[in-house]
């Protein structure tokens, strides 16, 4: 009887954290589309020659890590958002992008992050001003 209630709970909560996946999911659509579709449009492919296509690269179906640090240094013209989004924020964009527009990775987590972003090698961190 109590196996039966604990893996009755341990259903429910699968079933719960698969649906906060789904939820990150949408919530990183929408600051997509605040943050990120002006560039690499709201379909995915970007502009040629300016903004790189998001839908089908194989960079962003690939290692999360790389991408993770694109998206937190930036890139060419592209913008730094460690500091301008959440881990939690960045976690759900990266999600978004890594399964949309026929994308298939897997999701990230705010914890890898974070991880990724407090393990920047030495000649990734902006320099330090002395005066």
């Amino acid at each position: 009887m109590t196996r039966t209630i604990a893996l009755a709970a341990a259903v429910t909560l699968l079933g719960m954290a698969q649906g906060a996946t789904a939820q990150d999911v949408a919530k990183g659509q929408d600051l997509f589309n605040h943050k990120c579709a002006a560039c690499h449009q709201k379909t995915g492919l970007g502009v040629k020659g300016a903004f790189p296509a998001l839908a089908g690269d194989p960079f962003v179906q690939g290692d999360p890590e790389p991408m993770v640090r694109t998206v937190l240094q930036g890139r060419g013209g592209m913008p730094t958002f460690a500091a301008l989004l959440s881990e939690d924020q960045l976690a759900d964009i990266i999600s978004y992008v890594r399964q949309a527009w026929g994308n298939a990775a897997p999701a990230v987590d705010a914890a890898f992050v974070t991880q990724v972003k407090t393990s920047a090698h030495p000649q990734d961190k902006a320099p330090t001003v002395t005066h």
